[in-house]
């Protein structure tokens, strides 16, 4: 059994990836990019459009090349070599832990109502980051926004006003690496936030350990419920099926504009069409989930200070404003939350624990199913990441007779359909490593 170092100095056990190209090839990558923000003279990231965002390494001006090493910093942070809980942090969690760390649960909305309604569920993570810069506890947040030059694909950035994070507002089921520049928190004046996926959000936290620099300059972290990210050709596949072509597409927003909003798309000819929410996730992006994705016990922010998904424990009336679930996860969290509360950037209420499964009970079906996923990759052979303090074999327990076999017969039948035993990079479309600029 290997041992690899976590970025908290800890041992931990198991079959998994020893480098970055490992995490790679093993289809284990979930292209946060914090490997490459820790090893930015040997890694570059990269969209490969059929799977993600992906480290490549880079080929440097005297020949040689590097590909993240088993000593590099980069593979004792990335969650797809494993995720581990701090020892005492599940400490008195409510459901057993299954749910991660949880001091409160509210249910809130930004009082902006322009924000409230371009956001996909009530804008509050947009208006607790702006709350934070507005008030002087943070001088940024880094965010994933569309680029403007391919509006398709994603970029981070670190917005600095209320303009520029609210326009950020909306949700992204692109691939994107909010780690990778974490060089920027890292170089600021001052505290920031730090918004993205669950896996984003446990590589910052692993990162923060390996750069005190680093630490010191995150100032709240804030985790997005999340599914699932699919890989650009996913929305391509979306855009093609309202009939357009992806390149004539300028402006796409996946949510938004109404909860939970519809897939719309703008050509560069003033078109204007759009999926709803069933239509675009649910017939086609949710298919072109990377497989790291669909092996994940964290899709609702255990690491983060403050996690926030959509409250999906009753069924949506026509035309109702955005609300989200806000779970307190950390004293910082509870802090923030509260500001933004009293200072009235948002208003809410607490609720009931109990309403967090309510809200989201395929996620933790699925938390049961992705431990048995996990056992057949390693019966089979497959590198596996390792988890720890992520309790889901009582996860799996609840669920039915039949559920239980497809969850290890359904993995069976993915290894082979989507090649698990071969390589990823191997099947990239174009392989020739990036040159490094002297």
């Amino acid at each position: 059994m290997e041992e690899r170092p976590d970025a908290g100095g800890h041992r931990v056990r198991g079959r998994g990836p020893a480098t970055i190209q490992d995490v790679v090839d093993a289809h284990l990558c979930s292209g946060c990019g914090a490997c490459a923000y820790l090893e930015p003279d040997s890694l570059t990231m990269v969209d490969v459009p059929e799977f993600g965002r992906r480290p490549l390494p880079i080929v440097s001006i005297n020949g040689g090349s590097e590909t993240g090493g088993a000593n590099g910093p980069g593979i004792g942070v990335c969650p797809g070599a494993g995720l581990s809980h701090e020892k005492d942090a599940l400490k008195d969690a409510p459901f057993g832990g299954e749910w991660g760390p949880i001091l409160e649960l509210y249910e809130c909305w930004s009082t902006d109502p322009d924000v409230r309604h371009r956001g996909s569920s009530g804008g509050v993570i947009s208006a607790l980051s702006a709350h934070a810069v507005a008030s002087g506890s943070a001088v940024g947040a880094l965010q994933v926004q569309a680029r403007k030059d391919a509006p398709l694909q994603n970029e981070t950035v670190l917005n600095r006003t209320y303009t520029d994070i609210v326009g950020a507002a909306g949700s992204r089921y692109a691939p994107a690496s909010p780690c990778e520049r974490l060089d920027l928190v890292e170089q600021a004046e001052g505290e920031c936030v730090v918004v993205g996926k669950p896996c984003d959000v446990a590589a910052t936290v692993g990162a923060a350990k390996a750069r005190p620099e680093l630490g010191r300059k995150i100032g709240l972290t804030i985790g997005i419920f999340c599914a699932g990210t699919p890989s650009s050709r996913g929305t391509e596949e979306v855009v093609r099926r309202l009939g357009e072509d992806p390149a004539d597409v300028e402006r796409v927003d996946y949510r938004g504009e109404g909860w939970p909003g519809r897939f719309r798309i703008k050509t560069t000819t003033g078109v204007a069409k759009s999926f709803s929410y069933e239509e675009s996730w649910g017939e086609t992006l949710q298919k072109h989930r990377q497989w790291r994705c669909m092996i994940c016990p964290d899709h609702t922010g255990e690491f983060a200070d403050l996690s926030v998904g959509d409250p999906w424990y009753r069924k949506l009336k026509e035309g109702e404003p955005g609300r989200s679930l806000v779970v307190v996860r950390t004293e910082a969290g509870r802090k923030a939350l509260h500001a933004a509360l009293a200072d009235r950037a948002l208003e809410g209420h607490p609720i009931p624990l109990e309403r967090l499964p309510q809200s989201q009970p395929n996620l933790a079906s699925t938390r049961g199913a992705v431990w048995a996923r996990v056992l057949t990759m390693r019966l089979a052979g497959l590198p596996a990441p390792t988890f720890s303090g992520l309790p889901s074999f009582r996860s799996w327990l609840r669920l039915r007779p039949r559920v239980k076999l497809s969850s290890m017969g359904g993995t069976l039948k993915r290894i082979k359909r989507r090649g698990l035993r071969d390589p990823e990079s191997r099947s990239y479309p174009n392989r020739t490593a990036f040159e490094e600029v002297p």
